[in-house]
């Protein structure tokens, strides 16, 4: 019987945990009769797809699968990565995913263990945008940079701690998050996307297994999203939100990675001109931080 993986939330990322992970749980979603393949018998002990049924799909051997999903991706070429990846009907963004995992990059410049900073020159561009929500998300989900509108959208982040400042927090950790986000599970589902991603391009990073390790034991939705192994990328989309000040506000959200610096990530938020959304964010960036201090206490 084959063995089902536990979940690594909690354990130090490695790249060939990563990648075993990845595979697994990839495998586990798809049944024989989603890729034409007959169903043997009426009982399947193991969910998903068996490895030599996935082989048996990709062209390659069973013992060359099972090697690569036990986190051997040294010497796995363009071609054969190719077809396991058609095999497990990878998205684009799983597919970039893999390939990361079992090719990385070497990163140009070294890790350094200071936080990193937005320049500058990027705190006066969201100052700039007046009206706008803005800000400035890195790796790990850390907000780095935010305009006036977006503290009175989301809360004054300059009375946290540097360590607080961070989306998986923020939204895990926080009641008040909670009850900002209308759809509170789909925000969730992005940051715990997000994070898979960071750890497909930066496993070896230990502040990242350290945050996973402790939203893992303080956040039950965090150790099932977790768990699940979704990887996506949203670089637009809309966000509805129940500020507790103007109501409820539909924006419409963008995202740009900086050229200078792949995990650093630009989101804007606006609303359609004419509407309610637009009013009330016009509202509230006239009172800019002070948004925050006009909410009752409980």
């Amino acid at each position: 019987m084959e063995q089902q993986p536990e979940g690594s939330a909690g354990r130090p990322l490695t790249r060939r945990d990563e990648l075993s992970e990845f595979l697994r749980t990839r495998r586990a979603r798809l049944k024989p009769e989603d890729v034409g393949l007959p169903v043997a018998g009426r009982h399947r002990r193991v969910p998903g797809l068996r490895r030599e049924e996935l082989a048996q799909l990709a062209g390659v051997s069973v013992a060359y699968y099972t090697r690569l999903e036990q986190g051997n991706g040294r010497n796995v070429s363009a071609e054969v990565l190719g077809a396991v990846a058609r095999a497990l009907r990878l998205t684009d963004a799983e597919y970039a995913h893999l390939t990361h995992l079992v090719k990385p990059k070497p990163h140009k410049k070294k890790p350094v263990a200071r936080q990193p900073q937005a320049r500058p020159a990027l705190w006066q561009l969201l100052d700039s945008m007046h009206g706008v929500p803005a800000y400035i998300v890195g790796r790990r989900s850390d907000i780095l940079a935010w305009n006036r509108a977006a503290a009175a959208l989301f809360g004054d982040w300059s009375e946290l701690p540097p360590a607080e400042r961070n989306w998986a927090r923020l939204v895990f950790l926080r009641p008040e998050y909670r009850d900002l986000f209308v759809d509170w599970e789909q925000k969730a589902i992005d940051i715990v996307c997000a994070l898979r991603m960071d750890a497909g391009h930066c496993p070896d990073d230990a502040k990242l297994s350290a945050l996973v390790g402790e939203l893992s034991v303080r956040s039950e939705e965090f150790r099932r999203l977790w768990a699940l192994y979704n990887v996506k990328e949203r670089s637009h989309g809309v966000k509805r939100l129940h500020h507790p000040l103007v109501g409820e506000l539909q924006l419409n959200f963008e995202q740009f990675r900086l050229a200078d610096d792949a995990y650093m990530t630009l989101v804007t938020f606006h609303a359609e001109q004419g509407s309610p959304a637009a009013e009330s964010l016009r509202l509230l960036a006239s009172w800019g931080t002070d948004a925050t201090r006009r909410v009752p206490s409980a």
